[in-house]
């Protein structure tokens, strides 16, 4: 689907959720080859399977369904009277094409911040205005704490005892509330789903080199005291089918789940996180389903206990060539590499979202942590012969401070190697829904 008609939907996505008569649509959708069965079985498995939920993800999944979708499903709703549905996107349509601008989402772009403006502003208490907030640049000392620098211990208050180290304060039984304890062993089940080989159909290519990445994460997690398993070359259906076999196990004597996705990554609309992962069939798997399906409704016993989720796949197709900044940063691009991109855009815009029928009383996707490869928009590099840039430095990371810093300690040091890399620049970056620090087991 191109970025007019993606727009279009995004825009009349609430007035869509609100009076789609998705039971009408079913056959239609099948007999104009729009969706597949398993993919309608899906949709109808939604959230809670109203009709609200199914519409809200048959709207999320159009985005996926090629450069004609659009335009069928509009077919789709008039051949089942949905006349003023129907009429409401082509019109939206119809406008997009003749003015493109007006749907446009603006491009934000970098700025460089020199030292003049990075001091920090102090004013006269007694010349601030009541009501009104006031912006402070912050420095070197403000944004460089000292729980990123290897060494000094990271103070915690504990009343009146004093200060101690959250790491050793948090595993004890009584100050769980700090970090989450990880005494199981193994701690849990990690789960590397490795697609490097892709039907011809796909379009997709071969993703030489991934198998070195899986090695190193098989080899990582064991060490972090994980079961793992691999499972290489699934379709779309066999990705779900593992993720939801491994959420049904009853994980009560474990304290933590691991999940690797290292595939060919395409764009997909979201609530929560964005982005999909290719089978190898060619069918995409959003990346908000399979970490719903280790929510707190689908997966009780994982519930209170931290879901860790690590996408190596491509944020889109744009090769970010980076900006000058002061401090000179080395070439880390492996000698006779060569590196390619898990292509395929999920850059996703703001938009018009739809609100949920009701809101949860307590926080269904908490505890959960999703570590991506790239920004979104963003080529993911991979080298062919020593592996993807981002799992070769989360490994080495793990490797060299998983003993004394937390996870997402681990992930700033990741992002910030990783930046340095090659002519083509790549940052990594995390949704967190954890509620506490996290210490892998390390001994």
């Amino acid at each position: 689907m191109d970025e007019a008609d993606r727009q279009v939907l995004r825009r009349c996505r609430v007035q869509l959720v609100r009076e789609l008569q998705v039971a009408n649509l079913w056959d239609a959708l099948l007999t104009c080859e729009l969706f597949k069965p398993d993919m309608i079985e899906d949709i109808q498995r939604a959230g809670s399977g109203s009709r609200r939920d199914q519409a809200r993800q048959l709207v999320i999944d159009l985005e996926t369904r090629g450069s004609q979708a659009l335009p069928l499903f509009i077919s789709c709703l008039e051949d089942t009277g949905q006349q003023s549905l129907a009429s409401l996107l082509r019109a939206s349509r119809q406008a997009a094409r003749q003015n493109p601008e007006a749907i446009r989402p603006q491009d934000l772009r970098p700025v460089v911040v020199g030292p003049e403006e990075l001091r920090v502003v102090k004013q006269d208490p007694s010349k601030l205005t009541p009501g009104r907030l006031t912006p402070v640049a912050l420095g070197p000392e403000e944004l460089y704490p000292q729980v990123l620098r290897p060494g000094v211990p990271r103070p915690v208050d504990i009343g009146a005892g004093g200060f101690s180290d959250i790491r050793a304060h948090g595993r004890r039984r009584g100050n769980a509330d700090l970090a989450y304890v990880l005494n199981a062993d193994p701690c849990g089940h990690c789960l590397i789903i490795n697609n490097v080989n892709f039907c011809l159909k796909s379009g997709l290519s071969t993703r030489k080199g991934s198998h070195v990445d899986c090695e190193k994460l098989q080899r990582c997690f064991r060490l972090l005291h994980f079961a793992v398993e691999v499972e290489s070359d699934l379709t779309a259906k066999q990705m779900v089918q593992a993720l939801m076999e491994l959420a049904q196990r009853d994980h009560g004597a474990l304290d933590c789940c691991v999940v690797v996705i290292l595939s060919h990554g395409c764009q997909a609309s979201h609530l929560q996180f964005p982005g999909a992962v290719y089978g190898t069939d060619g069918s995409p798997v959003p990346v908000e389903r399979i970490v719903n399906i280790f929510n707190g409704t689908g997966c009780p016993s994982l519930g209170g206990k931290p879901k860790l989720f690590f996408i190596q796949a491509c944020g889109g197709g744009q090769k970010d060539h980076g900006f000058e900044v002061v401090s000179a940063s080395r070439e880390d691009r492996a000698p006779d590499g060569n590196p390619e991109p898990d292509a395929f855009p999920f850059q996703d815009h703001p938009g018009s979202y739809d609100q949920p029928d009701a809101v949860s009383s307590l926080p269904t996707p908490s505890d959960i942590f999703v570590s991506y490869s790239t920004f979104p928009g963003f080529v993911s590099w991979r080298d062919t012969k020593s592996g993807s840039w981002y799992i070769e430095t989360l490994v080495g990371v793990l490797d060299q401070w998983a003993h004394s810093e937390d996870l997402q300690s681990l992930l700033l040091r990741v992002a910030n190697a990783v930046s340095e890399k090659g002519i083509y620049k790549q940052i990594p970056g995390c949704f967190n829904f954890l509620r506490k620090k996290l210490f892998f087991k390390t001994s």
